[in-house]
């Protein structure tokens, strides 16, 4: 099937705030996990490392967190890393698959809306938690790569869990995880990779809080991700361009192909089909025709329901507000008008619309009805993307966005000179060595007046000397400036930003934008003081 139907997808899930006291059944599942505590910590400040880079696996205190539960942390994290690195894909599932068995398959007590795609996952995914939050539905997310701790990767109702409840659980696996792990290697094959111990962590948590439902961000591609292993009757695919080519492929449509994966009959995981379940949805962001046939493709030959953008959803109209925007959007099951988003860019507005139609999919909203209009106005209202063309500082204003790749650079780009009317903005770029630096580069350089480039800390950065290479021919000699010292870079763009005209007075409408990888958001906001989130 390969158009949103409300007559042929009536969801027997629940009326949702359709209605709003039937709760979604969650199935609680004999974890071998201990009690995975409800309530998560508020977090406070943290601080640099002696180089000054931020270390983005140390947690920042909660009022809780004491100095052994950080230390916990740091040493279960130093551990993890000796493991194969998520950066790096074994087209399998085995290992998370038996790992998951031995627990008692706890991704299969509650249903899960995964997210996959190149840009965007991850304000999808946030977003499409709030919606659940506000329809008061408990819920677990796993978004990945982490920004400054791995404990965000892992959240229950919202909030990641603690630095302590990170450790517990995974002492709590690890015999498990190391029975696996001695299993794969006695086959010659390698142990479990940090990814899917993770994975299989997250699932866990969820299993034991419970959850309602699940949302699950990809960590990689989408077939042999390891977060694959879970029945999802929604799926959503944000805009996919090229990105980890060595991995997904060397074209749109093979890295199309990959991400398609998350798209499965319903029971494929499982094995249990229940006659009465409706058919699984898909989601689709606006893509590029090559990608959309292999999108379409699949899931016609997964028996999926297909709502695109642009067809069975849209944003219909966006205004700028302060401090976000104000979206009316064309859902599955009817208009939402008056809904302030508090997050900037158009791509931003889009991403909305892929959430609230996945939400809709899932209580199975339609042209007949649709999701009460204040829980999706509180939702909304209520969604936060840490690193996503976000302002840490004003006079000058500053900005961080975790840009990685050109297309995020572009949307970044157009979210600057479409909602901001600087004078002048000068960026702080810091790239890894594996993307596409010179496409970023070329799709920052229309917005910015001057470009200092700097070094996230990360062993895969790219070298500055190298990344000034890049930069050159683009902006011109007398438009980059390098810093390799994070902390350096951003007082240079400041100064830069703030020079006198020629005649000697100051501009108004000054900033600076911080981005080029995850890691550079990351170490940025923590330089800027903010928590992880």
């Amino acid at each position: 099937m390969t158009e949103y139907d409300r007559q042929q997808h009536r969801s027997d899930i629940v009326d949702a705030e359709l209605v709003d006291t039937v709760p979604v059944d969650a199935v609680p599942v004999d974890a071998v996990i201990g009690e995975i505590v409800d309530e998560v910590l508020d977090e406070g400040d943290s601080e640099l490392d002696d180089t000054g880079v931020p270390e983005r696996s140390h947690r920042d205190p909660g009022p809780d967190d004491t100095a052994s539960d950080l230390a916990d942390l740091a040493e279960l994290e130093a551990d993890l890393d000796t493991r194969w690195p998520e950066t790096k894909i074994d087209p399998s599932l085995a290992r998370i698959t038996t790992l998951l068995d031995i627990l008692g398959s706890p991704q299969l007590g509650y249903p899960a809306i995964q997210i996959a795609g190149t840009n965007g996952k991850t304000s999808v995914t946030r977003m499409v938690d709030a919606l659940l939050i506000a329809l008061h539905r408990r819920t677990g997310r796993i978004t990945s790569p982490h920004l400054q701790s791995a404990t965000e990767r892992i959240a229950i109702d919202g909030r990641p869990i603690s630095s302590r409840q990170y450790v517990d659980l995974y002492r709590e696996l690890e015999p498990f995880i190391t029975m696996v792990d001695d299993s794969s290697t006695a086959a010659d094959g390698p142990r479990m990779s940090k990814f899917e111990v993770l994975t299989a962590m997250a699932y866990a948590a969820f299993a034991e809080a419970p959850v309602d439902v699940a949302v699950v961000e990809t960590g990689m591609g989408g077939r042999w991700d390891a977060t694959n292993v879970v029945e999802s009757p929604v799926a959503v695919i944000t805009p996919i361009a090229m990105d980890h080519a060595e991995y997904l492929g060397d074209s749109l449509t093979a890295i199309a192909g990959e991400k398609a994966g998350i798209l499965k009959k319903t029971g494929a995981v499982s094995g249990e089909v229940d006659p009465v379940t409706p058919e699984p949805v898909a989601i689709l962001a606006r893509q590029q025709p090559e990608v959309e046939t292999v999108l379409l493709r699949e899931a016609v030959e997964t028996d999926h329901v297909v709502a695109r953008e642009n067809s069975e959803f849209t944003v219909l109209d966006r205004r700028t507000a302060v401090g976000g925007q104000l979206l009316t959007i064309q859902g599955l099951g009817g208009v939402y008008d008056e809904i302030f988003l508090p997050l900037h860019g158009e791509h931003q507005a889009r991403n909305a619309a892929l959430a609230l139609a996945a939400v809709e999919a899932f209580f199975g909203a339609g042209s007949d009805r649709q999701l009460d209009i204040d829980a999706v106005r509180a939702g909304f209202a209520s969604v936060s993307s840490p690193g996503r063309l976000e302002r840490v500082r004003t006079a000058p204003t500053v900005f961080i966005d975790a840009a990685h790749n050109p297309h995020g650079a572009e949307a970044l780009a157009a979210g600057l000179r479409d909602e901001f009317d600087f004078q002048r903005l000068v960026g702080v770029v810091g790239v890894m060595a594996d993307k596409d630096a010179e496409g970023l580069l070329a799709a920052l350089e229309p917005v910015l007046e001057a470009v200092v480039l700097t070094n996230n800390g990360s062993p895969r950065a790219l070298d500055t000397a190298d990344l000034a290479d890049l930069a050159t021919p683009i902006f011109g000699e007398e438009r980059v400036l390098v810093s390799p010292f994070l902390p350096d870079a951003v007082e240079t763009a400041i100064a830069r930003a703030e020079e006198v005209t020629e005649t000697g007075e100051p501009l108004s409408g000054v900033g600076v934008v911080i981005t080029g990888s995850v890691v550079t958001a990351g170490a940025a906001r923590t330089l800027f003081g903010k928590a992880p989130a």
